[in-house]
């Protein structure tokens, strides 16, 4: 049994959160998925990851191959490996016979999956503190927390706030990445991020109108601003505890959304997720 593709149009702006998981993958940042440094294949997976998320597949049902050429606009060598891809970062299942299906996950997933990115930060973090950072690295994150804290020094955020708090976050937690200076550790964090609702942004949006959604980023500021502090200090116990505290906010936040049906509705990939009975 074939999926059918809703007529829906891809956007893949920088509001888009499947546009924020290819930033935080590749480092692709400017113009819409046509202009993507000239690569069928990123625009394939930009949109396929946009697609996927979006609620466009049922999970366990066979993605159709042939569909996503006209739909992506994308010849057939781009779209497989823009499904091996999808396979690989764990948002789809390989059949035996050929093709694809859609994961689903579990709640247990979703936490297990924040935690892993957690845990890998904090060993960026502490390798970063112990081997030093190159003053570069360290002027990149000092700017993303200055345009965090302009948009936060409204009372009320907009909209738009928390798309630029999306921007800037990424690109810290990609900062922090590479300060460990680890080809291997870098790769590996980004791998975790591209597990379902493991990205440091995977929630911000969805709680943008719930109560206290504001004070949530202020936390993760302040957290932003003592993880860069204890790396520039050489204090590599402390970087990596601060870090992985920072991750705990994605779970409080996936608690939030999945208490709050209007939140979950916003979610990206909400349609893969398999709620435990209550």
């Amino acid at each position: 049994m074939n999926a059918n593709i809703k007529g829906k149009t891809l956007t893949n702006s920088p509001q888009s959160p499947a546009y924020h998981q290819v930033v935080y993958t590749t480092g692709i940042q400017n113009g819409p998925a046509a202009d993507v440094g000239g690569s069928q294949t990123v625009r394939a997976q930009l949109m396929l990851r946009e697609l996927v998320l979006g609620g466009e597949f049922e999970p366990g049902v066979r993605i159709p191959e042939l569909a996503l050429v006209g739909r992506i606009g994308a010849s057939r060598t781009p779209i497989r490996m823009a499904l091996l891809q999808l396979q690989q970062e764990g948002l789809l299942d390989a059949l035996p016979a050929g093709g694809y299906t859609v994961k689903s996950f579990t709640e247990s997933d979703v936490h297990d999956a924040i935690e892993l990115r957690g845990t890998l930060e904090g060993l960026a973090a502490r390798m970063a503190a112990e081997r030093g950072v190159g003053g570069g690295l360290l002027a990149e994150a000092s700017d993303c927390l200055l345009r965090i804290d302009d948009l936060l020094a409204a009372p009320d955020l907009t909209d738009q706030c928390f798309a630029t708090y999306v921007e800037q976050n990424g690109r810290f937690h990609a900062a922090l990445a590479e300060m460990a200076a680890s080809e291997l550790v870098h790769r590996q964090i980004e791998r975790a991020c591209t597990l379902p609702f493991a990205s440091p942004n995977a929630f911000v949006l969805q709680r943008s109108t719930g109560a206290g959604a504001r004070d949530v980023l202020v936390i993760a500021q302040d957290q932003h601003r003592r993880l860069l502090d204890a790396i520039r200090r050489r204090e590599g116990t402390r970087a990596e505890a601060i870090a992985r505290e920072h991750a705990r906010i994605a779970q409080h936040n996936l608690g939030e959304v999945l208490q709050s049906q209007h939140a979950l509705s916003r979610m990206p990939g909400a349609g893969l997720l398999r709620r435990r009975r209550r």
